[in-house]
């Protein structure tokens, strides 16, 4: 008999002063169960990152990545089914990153191993050509700290100022300053 998905939920109350988005989410999360806490909650601080401002270009959704290999972490689609935006969580293949610059018309990764800096420097060159994907370092210690976070069911304050996020819960607070391994567009 397979395993069955986690659902976890998670009321996201969303400050983002760089971006100027203000908004409250809530979201269910399918965990897989191959999946840790650690990689489930940074798919939710991506989806942070990255919510757009309103839903009038469609929304982002989480997607079924560990389920289907033809999917990312999250993507946001437009109402024709058009990726606009391709989002990809862990260290994934240059081959599965350049395959997503060409099917979206923006990719992001980000990354949130300590072992990021070996896997970058391997892929680093490959990637040159896309010119639409934004690769993104978690620090290790950053986001172990995020993942103790992680309850079924969570309200979380996010404020984004200057590069650096905070989440919160009643529990306790994580700041996390992702890193920028791409060069700017």
């Amino acid at each position: 008999m397979a395993l069955k998905a986690t659902i976890y939920k998670a009321q996201l109350a969303i400050a983002d002063m760089d971006r100027s988005v203000y908004a409250n989410h809530n979201v269910i999360i399918a965990r897989h169960p191959s999946e840790a806490d650690e990689r489930m909650m940074i798919r939710l601080l991506a989806f942070a990152l990255n919510v757009p401002a309103d839903d009038k270009n469609g929304k982002l959704d989480f997607a079924k990545d560990l389920w289907d290999v033809d999917e990312p972490a999250l993507w946001h689609k437009d109402y024709t089914e058009q990726i606009l935006h391709w989002i990809d969580v862990g260290q994934s293949e240059d081959k599965r990153l350049m395959k997503a610059a060409g099917r979206a018309e923006r990719v992001t990764s980000y990354s949130f191993s300590s072992s990021t800096p070996v896997w970058w420097k391997a892929i680093q060159t490959k990637l040159t050509r896309a010119n639409n994907l934004v690769v993104w370092q978690i620090e290790a210690a950053q986001s172990q700290a995020l993942a103790k976070l992680a309850e079924r069911s969570m309200q979380l304050q996010v404020t984004v100022q200057d590069g650096t996020v905070w989440m919160s819960t009643t529990t306790g607070s994580v700041a996390i300053t992702p890193k920028r391994l791409t060069a700017s567009p």
